[in-house]
């Protein structure tokens, strides 16, 4: 019985192939399509945005904090989270191509926004970030995070958008965001940034990832930039 099942489920797979046009290989591995199609997404993203993250240091009269930056402008513009810089002595960033400068924060947010603007005299050519519409973003849409946790500089993690909290205006991921990833880019498909890293959920008081983290809105980064502007 068991062999009659067998040979007639080839038939049906081989009739509904020929039917739709699609060969049966093309069945056969469309997974491993799927599969190809998302290591290109991500291998795409982190090569076009990594050259874009900065680590963040800034040190403290207690020590040193250590975050992600994004370069948003070629003057040398770059965008963290306030927490990281805040109260520091002086800023020190550098770029993905290893050259260090000395930074000077020109605006901040408090602790709801948690977003900050620094400024270097780059002496190279930069690579920026392109911000996209956060408002668009949508429950288990694909995303993709770079930071540098605990010193592992261009680390690339990904995951889903878990949840949007409109009472917090955060945006809420799986994708691994663990201590020196704050200020980093939460991106799409697409390389576009619709967050930055700020937090953890820990309440067991794990300082590293279980799976819940959340990102400050790209749209309140144009508010910021806007306001800097203006």
């Amino acid at each position: 019985m068991s062999k009659h099942i067998k040979f007639f489920s080839v038939i049906l797979i081989f009739v509904f192939s020929v039917i739709g046009g699609i060969s049966i290989n093309e069945m056969v591995y469309s997974k491993e399509t799927d599969y190809k199609s998302e290591e290109f997404i991500n291998v795409t993203v982190y090569e076009k945005i990594n050259p874009a993250i900065v680590l963040v240091e800034a040190h403290m009269a207690d020590g040193l904090s250590s975050g992600t930056g994004c370069i948003i402008n070629k003057s040398g513009i770059i965008l963290t989270s306030s927490h990281v810089v805040n109260n520091s002595t002086h800023i020190e960033i550098t770029t993905s191509k290893g050259k260090t400068y000395k930074a000077e924060l020109i605006k901040s947010e408090g602790k709801n926004g948690d977003l900050a603007l620094l400024k270097i005299k780059p002496e190279e050519s930069l690579s920026t970030i392109k911000l996209g519409d956060s408002s668009l973003v949508k429950v288990g849409q694909k995303v993709l995070a770079i930071g540098n946790p605990f010193g592992f500089n261009g680390t690339l993690t990904t995951g889903i958008v878990s949840r949007i909290d409109y009472e917090r205006n955060k945006i809420q991921t799986d994708a691994a965001i663990n201590p020196g990833s704050s200020g980093g880019p939460i991106l799409n498909a697409k390389g576009e940034v619709i967050g930055i890293s700020q937090s953890i959920f820990n309440p067991d008081n794990n300082k590293s990832n279980i799976g819940i983290g959340f990102a400050v809105p790209a749209n309140e980064v144009k508010k910021l930039i806007s306001a800097y502007t203006n």
